[in-house]
């Protein structure tokens, strides 16, 4: 009885120690297993939710070498704008959408050219595999099948996308989805993509549609060539009634949002409004229909190639998309030039809000734009933009004429109490409190107060900025002449006293080691010089400072901003010089009218002195 139950208890423990090895080395990891399968499974299916309402990420990019090989990757429909009235030049756009994605990617702008003595059309989009790519994608994401970047659409009508001529693709998903993409183009700069997804399946599929612009890379002279310019993210937000204008993130800075104010500043909800990409001249933004309630992302990221990604994207509301039912999206696509007429028209007609923006005006857009509005209103009266910038500074000196006469009636009075002033210096240079007193009660026997003189100065501060904005920035004004050797009054002056202004056979930018110096602060132009001399004119009218130091100083200022504005656009040198010289007509006329000394007399002293002189 002993010996049966001691077996009794032996084999309890047997299977006690085996049900337990059981669960622990064959039934524990396979439900582990399971587990993680499912919990892998969960956070696949919340990544794929998370990816739908996202949107896609960056477009991988294909390893090809030019331009051309680019190109040849993918079957193409040409895109090619009509000569009409608004484009005398022969039509605005030319090159080709890619059937591979769908992506709008090789455009060339027919009106301007790369350089101002180039044959080369601006490149404004590049396919994706080529340096610095810059393309359009649309599309759907949350269901499986959808067309992706690799997908290769069928033409269903069209050999030639051109205004009044659409393009029509189709794709036919593995799950029943058809989806019609109708591409159409306006006779400027606009395309608009209507997509419309059929599901001819059993099971109802949600999709969110997505559209982004993406560059893969930056051309190696972008910041040079934009400097003091907005270019990178740009885009319009707002709930329907009010809209506020973003330059959200300038290209290279983009690569450094890591923190989470930063990340808050790329993404926004909007009703309508627009988003894209610019350069200093040129804009691609995507625009969704108006009403419809939209995310705006905008996402930087490097390949595994180190190039760097930037791109925006449109995100719009999920949808439901019963069996036998349809649904629709449509987006606007613009990719042109900025110019003011342009963008006014697309954001009246396609009620863009506050498109006209995507020009960067500046912090002073109150003034820039009115400024610029002014300048091409006497360019087609005049037909000639630096002419028109005489008018527009003789109507701004006209609009501070008052104010400067005043100020420089102040100026003359006190360049004519510097005897007395010095005469007061002199007397109680050893008692300044007394000094001062004695100085102020000349200025009021006089009625002098020194404070107007600076008026005018500094009411000239934001109009030389905004005349500085508006020249830099505004695609009127590039390859724009004037007269004689200014061929372009956005580029800065290209003559140089280094070579006698064209005299000397001698490019000094082309000197082995200083080249970058001789070519920058040292190139100084025949207007550079015109400017440091009637700055420094303007100066000499002026009463001296009552400090030795501050008069070396403004002595000084004339030479030191000649180096400065050098470098300026030839433009804003002309504006300003002509700015100067009818300052010094001004100061002038009010001097010789007061009897006050002043440079001018002088010289036309000295020169009838040495003429007198001369026969004796």
């Amino acid at each position: 009885m002993q010996d049966e139950t001691r077996n009794w208890i032996i084999f309890i423990a047997i299977a006690v120690v085996v049900l337990i090895g059981y669960d622990v080395f064959v039934m524990g990891p396979q439900t582990r297993l399971r587990e993680a399968e499912a919990q892998k499974a969960a956070v696949a299916q919340k990544a794929q939710a998370a990816q739908a309402a996202k949107g896609p990420q960056a477009t991988a990019p294909v390893v090809i070498k030019t331009r051309a090989e680019a190109l040849a990757q993918s079957p193409r429909i040409a895109i090619v704008t009509e000569p009409n009235i608004d484009t005398a030049k022969g039509g605005t756009l030319t090159g080709s959408l890619s059937l591979t994605g769908g992506r709008i990617d090789d455009l060339f702008l027919k009106g301007y050219r790369k350089t101002l003595n180039s044959p080369d059309l601006v490149e404004l989009l590049r396919p994706l595999g080529a340096d610095n790519s810059w393309f359009a994608e649309f599309g759907w994401s949350g269901v499986p099948g959808a067309p992706s970047g690799l997908t290769v659409w069928q033409k269903q009508s069209g050999d030639v996308l051109s205004p009044g001529k659409p393009v029509v693709l189709t794709y036919r998903s593995p799950e029943g989805l058809l989806f019609t993409r109708t591409i159409s183009l306006d006779h400027r700069y606009m395309f608009t993509i209507h997509d419309v997804v059929a599901n001819y399946g059993a099971a109802p599929q949600t999709l969110t549609p997505y559209s982004k612009v993406e560059r893969q890379g930056l051309p190696a002279d972008l910041e040079k060539a934009g400097s003091g310019t907005h270019q990178g993210a740009i885009g319009t937000f707002g709930d329907g009634k009010h809209y506020e204008t973003a330059t959200l993130r300038y290209f290279k800075p983009w690569q450094t949002a890591q923190t989470k104010e930063d990340a808050d500043k790329l993404e926004h909800q909007s009703t309508g409004g627009w988003t894209g990409l610019t350069d200093k001249y040129w804009l691609t933004a995507l625009a969704p229909d108006q009403k419809e309630p939209i995310t705006s992302r905008f996402a930087y990221s490097k390949t595994l190639t180190g190039v760097d990604v930037y791109n925006t994207t449109l995100i719009g509301r999920a949808r439901l998309l019963p069996p036998g039912r349809q649904i629709e999206e449509t987006t606007s696509f613009f990719a042109g030039a900025k110019t003011l007429k342009d963008l006014e028209t697309y954001q009246k007609n396609w009620r863009l809000p506050r498109f006209t923006f995507a020009v960067d005006w500046g912090r002073l857009f109150f003034l820039t734009q009115p400024f610029f509005q002014v300048l091409d209103y006497l360019f087609h009266l005049v037909k000639n933009f630096g002419v028109a910038i005489l008018i527009m500074t003789v109507l701004v000196r006209l609009a501070l004429f008052p104010l400067a006469n005043k100020s420089y009636e102040s100026m003359s009075k006190m360049r004519k109490l510097q005897e007395p002033m010095n005469a007061i210096k002199e007397k109680y240079k050893d008692d300044p409190a007394k000094q001062q007193q004695e100085t102020m009660a000349l200025y009021q026997r006089e009625k002098v107060n020194p404070m107007v003189g600076c008026l005018p100065i500094l009411v000239q501060i934001p109009v030389f900025l905004a005349f500085f904005k508006v020249l830099s920035t505004t695609i009127e004004m590039r390859h724009a002449p004037f007269y004689g050797w200014i061929n372009d009054l956005s580029a800065r002056d290209s003559t140089t006293v280094l070579n006698l202004f064209g005299l000397i056979p001698w490019d000094p930018a082309a000197t082995p080691l200083i080249g970058g110096f001789l070519d920058g602060p040292l190139h100084l132009g025949v207007l550079a010089l015109l400017y440091g001399f009637t700055m420094w004119l303007t100066t000499a009218m002026n009463p001296p400072a009552p400090d030795p130091m501050q008069q070396r100083m403004f002595q000084l200022m004339p030479l030191i901003f000649t180096f400065i504005m050098t470098g300026y656009p030839v433009g804003l040198l002309l504006y300003w010089t002509w700015s100067n010289v009818l300052s010094i007509l001004q100061q002038y006329v009010i001097m010789h009218r007061l009897k006050v000394d002043n440079p001018i007399d002088d010289f036309i002293a000295r020169i009838r002195g040495r003429s007198e002189a001369a026969p004796g």
